[in-house]
């Protein structure tokens, strides 16, 4: 799977009271969204949320300091544009953006845990490669998993490299009403680390 190569850069590790995740993110083909929850994290402004809702074979979803699915706001002071790219997908692990629909994007954001995508869609893909789902995207969702329905729907900004052990533990927790888990899944903190500033090593 080639997301942007997963190049070196920035990265953030999400720290949960079960385990760690740890992502590199994507400033060159989502800047607002990057500079948004790396602002965010190393403000601590995700310190002690939840994810608040949780779909296993589906995404686990925070950022909302009210835990309820309709609360935050960006670093901007208001909702900020979408930032699409073919080169960013919703792969299984990908970091991405929630939103109330075309460019609304806040604080939240999900982490996609879909392991496979129905053979149904895939041949619908197959049939579009011409159309924003070129060979390569296809094998990878077939390779790693995605939900690659919202592509182009939600802005990728981000894939997760270590800690699938934990997103797969937090997407098979037991959950209540509004798919919120029945014991508090909790973000501790988020550490964003910029490779190749020593520096720049942020603690939040």
């Amino acid at each position: 799977m080639n997301q942007l190569a997963l190049k070196d850069g920035v990265k953030a590790v999400i720290k949960t009271n079960r385990g760690d995740m740890e992502f590199v993110l994507f400033p060159q083909v989502a800047p607002k969204a990057v500079e948004n929850f790396v602002t965010h994290s190393k403000n601590g402004y995700y310190n002690g949320q939840i994810f608040h809702r949780v779909i296993q074979d589906f995404m686990i979803q925070g950022g909302d300091p009210t835990g309820t699915g309709m609360g935050g706001e960006s670093v901007f002071g208001k909702n900020f544009e979408d930032e699409f790219s073919l080169d960013a997908r919703n792969y299984y692990g990908a970091l991405s953006m929630a939103n109330a629909g075309p460019n609304t994007n806040g604080s939240q954001f999900f982490i996609v845990q879909a392991k496979s995508v129905p053979e149904n869609l895939l041949s619908q893909m197959e049939q579009l490669t011409e159309n924003g789902f070129p060979q390569e995207v296809i094998e990878n969702y077939k390779t790693v998993g995605g939900t690659p329905w919202l592509d182009f729907h939600h802005t990728v900004f981000g894939q997760l490299i270590n800690g699938a052990d934990v997103l797969d533990s937090i997407a098979a927790v037991k959950c209540g009403a509004n798919d919120k888990p029945l014991d508090d899944v909790i973000i501790n903190e988020i550490v964003v680390t910029e490779i190749g500033r020593a520096s720049c090593r942020e603690r939040v």
